[in-house]
């Protein structure tokens, strides 16, 4: 039986498509140079390369972080509590993720020893790895890892869901809430609550993580399903004050740091600035209702039903519109948005064609 089709989810995993695509155009122009060649950045590996082209990606790209939180929401209002027998439940959703995953792993492999990054004896080696980690070093791959966890988890969590009360989930997502700070209190106490390098899981590690943001949405299934007056004030009022903390911690680290990973301070996903931004755009697009132009809604959902391919993809494209348009164009403020559309076009262009393949779900999921 299909699941039924969520008009408004069916929107926000189109906008969480286009941003992923629109975060990693803007990665070209403030990160030094990949070691593993994912992108052909300039610049020491991992740093930190500031300067203007920085101040648009943080201006652009600061809501974009939302993208991962977004897909992984959708995920738990669909699944969450799993229903199925254990065996179908996985076999189901390993089939339609895992089989298209490796088949891009390795493709991804050649790619880069055609593009001259790779020996082609490594190509094989990167493909060998990807039972430990993403064989090809690509990085959006990481996705599809934390992706499969979920899975695994969903059905052990979905007894507790079925009996737990309202208080008990607000408890939990209170829990999960303060965890979402930890990233900025570390820059005050680097361990707190029994952290220790002896000890990597202290208190509130059981309430961390990207599970919290699919039992957010499994909480907003059961309570706030249905659009409220409420909805509209605060929805806006945590996308705007998320971003804007969000933007000015990044302008702030971009100043006094060099290396990427305390730049990206506010960025990361289990941040309460994202979870803000998060949250309130899931309560203000998910009860958006199908228009009156029928292209329009076909084109929503057929963009939503191919997004995991594109996802797979689009790192490939990505880089052709890169080269491109970067000479060709001088100005960041232009180059990113114009690469991102253009990426996201065409990857959903060639998701639509190897859709029309024979066992077109091996491939694009």
């Amino acid at each position: 039986m299909s699941k039924q089709r969520i008009f408004g989810l069916d929107i926000l995993r189109v906008l969480a498509c286009y941003m992923v695509i629109q975060v990693h155009a803007g990665e070209f122009f403030y990160i030094g140079e990949a070691s593993a060649g994912e992108f052909l950045y300039i610049g020491e590996a991992n740093a930190f390369l500031g300067g203007n082209d920085a101040f648009w990606v943080n201006l652009y790209n600061s809501l974009c972080r939302t993208a991962v939180p977004l897909f992984v929401m959708i995920t738990g209002y669909f699944i969450l509590p799993v229903k199925e027998e254990l065996g179908i439940f996985l076999k189901k959703r390993f089939t339609r993720v895992l089989i298209p995953f490796v088949v891009w792993c390795a493709l991804y492999a050649f790619y880069q020893y055609f593009r001259g990054q790779v020996e082609l004896g490594m190509a094989f080696l990167n493909i060998l790895k990807i039972p430990v980690n993403f064989g090809t070093e690509i990085g959006h791959l990481w996705y599809v890892y934390m992706l499969i966890g979920l899975y695994l988890f969903f059905p052990i969590i979905s007894p507790w869901l079925n009996m737990a009360s309202k208080k008990h989930l607000q408890l939990y997502l209170l829990l999960w809430s303060v965890s979402l700070c930890l990233p900025y209190i570390h820059q005050i106490y680097p361990e707190v609550l029994g952290e220790a390098y002896w000890n990597h899981t202290p208190s509130l590690y059981y309430f961390s993580g990207f599970l919290g943001y699919a039992i957010l949405a499994f909480y907003i299934k059961k309570f706030h399903a249905e659009k409220k007056k409420e909805h509209l004030p605060i929805g806006s009022l945590l996308v705007v004050a998320g971003y804007i903390i969000t933007y000015l911690v990044f302008a702030s680290q971009a100043i006094t740091s060099q290396k990427l990973w305390d730049v990206e301070l506010s960025w990361g996903f289990e941040t309460i600035n994202v979870g803000m931004m998060s949250l309130g755009l899931f309560l203000l697009v998910k009860n958006i209702q199908r228009s009156s132009s029928t292209v329009f809604n076909n084109l929503i959902t057929s963009i939503s039903n191919l997004s995991y391919g594109m996802y797979l993809l689009h790192i490939m494209i990505l880089n052709i519109f890169y080269s491109l348009f970067n000479e060709l164009i001088g100005s960041v403020t232009i180059k990113i948005p114009l690469i991102a559309i253009c990426c996201f076009i065409s990857s959903y262009l060639v998701t639509k064609i190897l859709s029309y393949l024979p066992k077109n779900k091996y491939l694009i999921g």
